[in-house]
């Protein structure tokens, strides 16, 4: 009844179905995952945002890494703006995320003599990329600013390729050990992105605060993975059981139709008359 299972195209496809329902399971679970990163990664940003600001010596130090834990904490650093190694940052988009322009980076001289690196916020890149951009002034005298504690950008964590043989003054990542080349002070690992004061004209545009409401389509996908997994035995069954009516539908006709010719036979043996087509003269 069921043979048919044993034929080359039933083997296969039974086991493509093997194949593809861990596969399916695993594929549900990475995207359970992928929510839950998101999930914890919000509630970090969200309790990091709302955390009172500390001063900014007290998360990180010369050569420090942040930590991700300390990522978005607010922080206050009070100093004066090194304005003569200030470099923009290219290719970073606005708040509308369409606009591409700079990242206007300047150092902040601390007490002490430690420089800490402060993101002013974005600027338009204007028609020829190859000069330094114009850059709304910077602030003369100590000033006391207020951000988001971030660490330094890398190739590997970002993506964006550390180009090199860039114009004066630019460059494509923020990154403290690759400032403290250009310096001639110690520069505290990671930077400030700026929130507060707001610039004069608001230029530079201040980074928006991070998205930490959105938990995307993660928990969606991975359902969906797990329903297509649990419907390939689902679908597999109701294939076995079409084909089987159908051989079984198949096997019927073609034994009706031996039947009729044994039985034309038996009554002609028997002597009963046959109907037969008779061709007509006009």
């Amino acid at each position: 009844m069921y043979r048919f299972l044993l034929s080359r195209q039933w083997v296969i496809l039974t086991l493509l179905g093997l194949v593809l329902i861990p596969i399916m399971i695993k594929l549900g679970f990475w995207q359970l995952h992928r929510h839950e990163h998101k999930v914890a990664q919000n509630a970090l940003i969200a309790g990091n945002l709302a955390a009172r600001p500390v001063p900014v010596t007290e998360l990180t130090a010369p050569g420090h890494t942040v930590p991700h834990d300390d990522m978005w904490r607010r922080v206050t650093a009070t100093g004066t703006y090194d304005a003569a190694h200030e470099v923009v940052v290219r290719q970073r988009t606005a708040a509308d995320e369409q606009s591409i322009g700079y990242y206007v980076l300047t150092p902040l001289r601390l007490a002490g003599g430690k420089d800490v690196l402060v993101n002013r916020g974005w600027i338009s890149a204007g028609n020829d990329l190859t000069k330094f951009p114009y850059v709304p002034p910077t602030p003369k005298g100590e000033v006391t600013v207020t951000g988001r504690l971030m660490a330094d950008e890398t190739t590997a964590a970002s993506g964006i390729k550390n180009t090199k043989g860039l114009p004066a003054r630019q460059v494509m990542l923020i990154n403290s050990k690759q400032m403290a080349g250009r310096l001639a002070q110690p520069v505290l690992g990671g930077y400030i992105e700026q929130t507060g004061p707001n610039p004069p004209g608001g230029k530079p545009e201040l980074v928006p605060e991070p998205d930490h409401d959105s938990i995307g389509p993660h928990m969606a996908y991975a359902v969906q993975w797990w329903l297509f997994a649990a419907g390939v035995p689902v679908g597999w069954v109701i294939l076995v059981r079409r084909e089987r009516r159908d051989r079984a539908e198949a096997a019927a006709k073609e034994a009706e139709a031996a039947a009729e010719p044994a039985e034309t036979e038996g009554a002609e043996e028997a002597g009963e008359p046959v109907a037969r087509t008779a061709a007509t003269v006009d």
